[in-house]
């Protein structure tokens, strides 16, 4: 399995551009993409402007395919120029399933 988890900061006044754009990522990664698991977006309860997104893909396969969809690459940029330092406020991180 590939698993990250994304911490992202948006810039003050662009949550409802960010959260809008992600939903309608995590919808078409859903409905068309059968090998992702998950692809979550989630809003930081204390946090202003903090969202995390997990996404969990069946294997290194499945995320490439997520990553050259037309989808996502028309909505990843839009997405990062929502972010607080664009690509720069975003922390990626990659894991293991364990289990």
């Amino acid at each position: 399995m590939k698993i990250f988890f994304a911490t992202l900061k948006v810039k003050p006044g662009k949550e409802a551009d960010f959260e809008r754009l992600q939903q309608e990522l995590s919808k078409l990664t859903h409905d068309h993409e059968p090998d992702t698991i998950v692809y979550d977006v989630i809003r930081a309860v204390d946090k202003p402007g903090v969202y995390a997104v997990y996404a969990r893909f069946k294997d290194e396969a499945a995320f490439k395919y997520h990553q050259g969809t037309p989808f996502h690459d028309r909505l990843v940029p839009p997405i990062l120029e929502c972010l607080d330092g664009g690509a720069a406020g975003m922390d990626l991180q990659f894991y293991e399933f364990v289990g």
